[in-house]
């Protein structure tokens, strides 16, 4: 298991997550924060970037905040 820290910006022009020099993470994701549309494709980006399935991908805290600590499973 990997736990990675992720800031979020929802409404972004594209979708992307890029490593910060400290070790965490910025996801710019299209989807806007209602309904978990941003979650979802939160968790889809960090699949695709860690090269796993979606389930094994989940949001352990920070659901509703922009700060969200996220768990992968190898």
């Amino acid at each position: 298991m990997k736990t990675i820290q992720v800031k979020v910006k929802p409404n972004a022009r594209t979708s992307e997550l890029t490593e910060q020099p400290d070790g965490t993470w910025v996801a710019s994701v299209k989807a806007t924060p209602v309904d978990g549309k941003a979650n979802a494709e939160l968790i889809a980006l960090v699949a695709k970037r860690f090269g796993t399935t979606k389930a094994a991908v989940s949001i352990k805290t920070g659901a509703s905040g922009r700060v969200k600590r996220i768990q992968v499973a190898e």
